[in-house]
Formats: C-alpha cells, structure tokens, sequence
C-alpha cells in the first residue's frame, strides 16, 4: 500500500479514498466514532434501529464523497412499520447528522431485520441539494434486507455502476468500505471478482475497532492499493432558530397564534441534535406582526 503526504486526520472520524491502479477499481473506507456517539448521545434509540441508523450514517459518508459541487446528500429509508424513518445528511463540507422516526410505543427486539422494522412499501430516497441550483431527488422501492444490500441495488438500477458495499455499526462506532468498478473503462471481471470476494471476509467487528491502514493490510496486502489523503467528518446540525421561523410562518398566523392561545408558547424540537425552540406570545407577535391576544379573544367571542 503507498502513500504521498497523507494528512494526520484522526482515525476515529475518517474518510479514505484509494484505488486500484491496474484494476480499475476504486474504493472508501469510513470510521466514525466521536462523530456517531455525539448522534446517538441525543436519543435513547432501540438497539436494531441504531443498528440502521448507523449504517445509513457510514453509507450517507462514503456516498457523499462523490459531491461534485458544494451541497448535502440526503439518504432516506422510509417505512410504514414500527419504524417510520431513518435520515443522514452528509455535505461537501465534511459534516453529517443522522436521526430515525419510530413507534416508541411498539416492542422492537434486538435481533429484528430491517425489513420487519419498515413494513410492507418501504422505500429508499436520495436527494442532492446543492448550495446553489435546484435539488434533485430519487426515489425507488426498498430491494434487500439491510442497508448495505439496499444501497448496492439502487447503485445497479439507478447508477448503473457495480458497487460492494460493507457496513457495520455498535453503540461506539460505525464503520464502513465501499469497492466500485470505474465507469466507462473496460472491465476485467475477474479482478473485479477477486476483490470483492476479498472484501466479503473483512468482519464487522474489523470496520469497527480497526483503522483504515490495518484493514487495508489485512484485506490487500498482495494487490496494494494507492490512498489519497484523508477527509475528517465532523458532526454538524443546521437547525437554527432563524429556520424555524421560517417554518412557522409557513404555517400561518392564524394556526400559530391559536397555539400559543391555547398553551402559552410554541415549542419546537429538533430531532437530529435535540435542541429546543421556544416561541412565547411576545415571540410570535413580533414574526407575524399580530397581536395573539386578539386571536385568544376572538376565539372566546366564537365559542
């Protein structure tokens, strides 16, 4: 394995890209650890959906390296089961954040599959948002049943592009290596076999506990490949309280001022980093330019 200039970059909250020079194969590896225990520090989520949930995390990761403009990629899995959602946003910046919707009333075991969480119809969704210009968005059927089967069936339908992907995750850190045949170059199936059926022994608890150089070593060590420097992620939430007026205001005076006449003040929770947003009457006068009182009053007069 060789390496030119390789930044220090912590080998708990990274990214490496390298490739295979003669066999047309590139890849990514993603370790994260601070990172993801500053997520799942936020919920108290059932063990199979932080599984997922980590998962998508590392998988939103190795995807968005391929950002060609300033942005945030999106990664859905929606369900109509006991889980409902689990959503990662990765951007060009080198943050992520990740959270998941679920039943909390229902029963979730340990051991349960994805599948059995989502319910029949679920569906995966991929959205580009770039900084500047319009979103794009993709939604297909949900194909296998774990978050690393589902991402290489999309990559096949929609990209066109042959992908091995392997993910893994615990309450202390996630992992995750991706292989991709390179577009557009003429392939040789056996290498491409080869590496894949290397890649196919690296363990879950490997990805987790080992950094990238020791994985590496223990899964190429015969066909070396060459690595890039090194991206650091971070953890980062876009909620503000700027965003949240916004929303409010798109809900209208009228339903707002209703809410605060009847309970005092909005409150808002972000789900990704928990922070809380509290809008009393004086709050909420002030944005819409009305007075709550008056709609208190008025609601009295129709009663």
């Amino acid at each position: 394995m060789t390496s030119n200039n390789l930044t220090a970059v912590s080998p708990d909250n990274s990214r490496n890209r390298f490739i295979f020079d003669n066999m047309l194969v590139r890849g990514l590896h993603v370790r994260l650890q601070e990172v993801w225990q500053h997520i799942v520090g936020r919920k108290t989520y059932p063990e199979a959906i932080r599984r997922a949930l980590g998962e998508l995390l590392a998988a939103g990761v190795l995807l968005s390296a391929d950002l060609k403009t300033a942005g945030t990629l999106i990664l859905q899995v929606q369900g109509q089961g006991r889980l409902k959602m689990l959503v990662v946003e990765a951007t060009s910046d080198q943050t992520c954040r990740a959270t998941a919707r679920w039943d909390e009333s229902a029963e979730i075991g340990e051991d349960e599959t994805l599948s059995g969480l989502l319910g029949d119809q679920g569906v995966f969704v991929i959205t580009l948002q770039p900084k500047d210009g319009e979103p794009w968005q993709g939604v297909v059927p949900l194909e296998g049943g774990s978050i690393a089967e589902m991402l290489m069936a999309y990559m096949r339908r929609s990209e066109q592009l042959d992908t091995h992907i392997t993910l893994a995750a615990n309450e202390e850190s996630v992992g995750g290596l991706l292989l991709q045949r390179l577009p557009e170059q003429e392939q040789d199936q056996d290498a491409w076999a080869h590496l894949t059926t290397i890649a196919d022994t690296v363990t879950p608890q490997e990805l987790l506990d080992l950094d990238v150089q020791h994985v590496l070593y223990r899964l190429f060590h015969e066909t070396p490949p060459r690595m890039f420097a090194p991206d650091s992620l971070e953890f980062a939430c876009t909620c503000s309280r700027g965003k949240v007026s916004d929303m409010l205001l798109l809900l209208g005076g009228q339903e707002v001022g209703q809410i605060v006449a009847e309970q005092g003040s909005v409150e808002i929770d972000c789900d990704f980093c928990n922070e809380k947003y509290v809008f009393d009457e004086a709050d909420i006068n002030l944005l819409f330019d009305a007075d709550v009182a008056a709609v208190q009053e008025e609601q009295h007069r129709l009663q």
